[in-house]
């Protein structure tokens, strides 16, 4: 299916999304919010790959939402701006849980995301890359809540996942300033796990950490994302109760047999994939 804002393949149980409007900036305009859902989604519900990659093309990762969203209908600035004040303001905030789902279904996705980042991070793609898994970026990355710099607060996930990410402090400094986080600073405070030379180098290792992931028991990966997900919610009592409950429903003593034969046999495991959700709920 062609798409507008991405390309989409999928190739060795992984999935690669790629932002492909190069001479806007990958821009997030309004069919980048319907269209990463439903590309996300897609391959969640009908179990099409094991692993995500997000990744761009040109100069900058992505130059944050386009202004021309904000003339939606219930928008601040839209159509109904002209109509009872708290009337627009409720739709405001359901046009806001839209936005807010574009991404989440990165974070309730069953496999994991990984975020390969060249340029410019900027505003709404700092909210993108909070709700992935890992992230990865080049040399001349870096990241700005833009948000404070255009009169308004940053509202579409930045705030509750990064402050899961990386100290409060820095994400009080750039929240306050709108400065610009570099690279190097980024993978210190652990934004990033690595940074490369090259836009190349940086998806070529993306992909292949993604790979490596898919060669994995699915539902032992799908597992370790419940759980760690989980585990950022919860105390630790809470946590470890829930992690009881998943093993004893889900460990899987053949998944575990077969990677040690593989392993003796020096080949590469076998393992099912998770199945699709329809398939699931139909039994």
């Amino acid at each position: 299916m062609a798409y507008d804002c991405f390309n989409v393949t999928i190739e060795g149980g992984v999935a690669h999304i790629q932002l492909k409007r190069p001479e806007v900036m990958n821009s997030m305009v309004r069919a980048f919010w319907r269209e990463l859902p439903e590309i996300v989604n897609d391959i969640d519900e009908n179990a099409k790959a094991r692993c995500i990659v997000i990744s761009s093309t040109g100069k900058h990762f992505s130059a944050g939402m386009d202004l021309a969203v904000f003339a939606g209908a219930g928008l601040p600035g839209g159509d109904g701006a002209k109509q009872d004040r708290h009337v627009v303001a409720e739709a405001a905030r359901h046009s806001l849980k839209y936005l807010h789902r574009s991404f989440s279904c990165l974070d309730e996705v069953r496999i994991p995301v990984l975020a390969a980042i060249q340029g410019g991070c900027i505003g709404g793609a700092v909210d993108m890359i909070s709700a992935c898994d890992m992230r990865y970026c080049t040399a001349d990355a870096f990241f700005c809540i833009q948000e404070i710099n255009i009169g308004m607060t940053a509202d579409v996930g930045t705030f509750p996942r990064l402050c899961k990410l990386i100290p409060q402090g820095w994400v009080r400094e750039l929240a306050y300033t709108g400065r610009r986080l570099p690279a190097p600073r980024a993978k210190e405070i652990g934004l990033v796990n690595e940074v490369f030379d090259t836009h190349e180098a940086l998806v070529e290792h993306v992909l292949a950490t993604a790979r490596e992931i898919a060669s994995k028991s699915p539902l032992a990966v799908t597992g370790s994302k419940a759980m760690i997900n989980y585990a950022r919610e919860h105390d630790t009592e809470d946590a470890l109760d829930y992690l009881a409950v998943w093993q004893a429903a889900m460990f899987s003593p053949p998944h575990m047999g077969e990677a040690f034969v593989a392993k003796k046999e020096g080949r590469e495991a076998n393992f099912p994939d998770l199945l699709p959700k329809s398939k699931s709920l139909a039994g």
